[in-house]
């Protein structure tokens, strides 16, 4: 996907924490179909769509003035400003329903300002509507001859480490819509050998295996001195104790998620450790 086959969204208002926030959300939604980009003035392109900090007054009536001029829809983000009709996503702000807004506002045509904040989504509906359901616009897009190939050469590929079915289903479910190839391993081993012949962006790997348990396969994983800088290994677990997040900080693990997991930490963590994300960090 090409700089041209995002929506653009340009961002008013928000504190400098939300603003990081909305980078890495950001960050992670031009991976999707459709995709969504920070708009950055002087590219030669329009935003096609607002962002806009309702709490925030100068930040309001900045958005009031460019939607008098364009016309473009918006999500609005805070208390609901006198004047307006349309609901407002709340704070803080949540990953899953700030794209989901952004695909519901362009959906709907109107020019209006727009905010949905829908209710939680069951699983299946959720893969539907991340999965990015056909918008009524028309974007540009460059086929290539075998994606799947493309992907894994650009490092875009996860490993998902778990015994339980159901995890390993729903870590697919969040992570495809972004253009992960998603490799499995049910067992430590499994894990080794995979890791051993293919390069990964991310490891979620579970403490409790059949085997060999999940802290064996980190220390394992990053004694390569290549998965050192370019694998990130995500540790996914009940146990949520300090010592256990000790152990997984000894075998040398990035982050500690704990289950049932939040897909809004889980989509932060995604974000961090894209490479492009990884590359940024390391030359501050």
């Amino acid at each position: 996907m090409t700089p041209n086959d995002h929506y653009l969204v340009d961002v008013i208002g928000f504190n400098d924490v939300e603003r990081s926030m909305l980078t890495s959300i950001f960050a992670l939604a031009a991976r999707r179909d459709p995709g969504f980009a920070q708009f950055e003035p002087g590219t030669g392109r329009s935003p096609d769509v607002y962002l806009v900090d309702a709490d925030n007054a100068a930040a309001f009536s900045e958005y009031k003035a460019l939607h008098k001029r364009a016309g473009l829809p918006a999500v609005l983000v805070g208390a609901r400003p006198q004047g307006t009709d349309g609901l407002v996503l709340p704070r803080p702000l949540q990953w899953a329903r700030l794209l989901q807004a952004l695909d519901d506002t362009l959906n709907s045509g109107d020019e209006a300002p727009v905010a949905v904040a829908p209710p939680p989504a069951p699983a299946a509906s959720l893969r539907r509507s991340l999965s990015g359901a056909p918008l009524n616009r028309s974007l540009p897009r460059n086929e290539a001859p075998d994606a799947a190939t493309t992907k894994r050469m650009l490092g875009d590929t996860v490993l998902v480490v778990d015994d339980n079915a159901t995890v390993r289903m729903f870590m697919q479910a969040k992570l495809a819509p972004f253009g992960f190839e998603v490799d499995i391993a049910e067992t430590g081993e499994e894990a080794i050998g995979l890791s051993a012949t293919q390069e990964y962006t991310c490891v979620f790997l579970d403490v409790v295996l059949p085997g060999i348990d999940g802290y064996q396969v980190c220390k394992l994983i990053k004694s390569n001195k290549q998965a050192i800088k370019k694998t990130a290994v995500v540790m996914l677990t009940s146990r949520s104790s300090p010592f256990d997040k000790l152990r997984g900080s000894i075998a040398g693990c990035d982050e500690y998620l704990t289950k049932p997991l939040d897909e809004d930490r889980l989509l932060e963590v995604i974000a961090k450790f894209l490479p492009s994300s990884r590359k940024h960090t390391e030359r501050k």
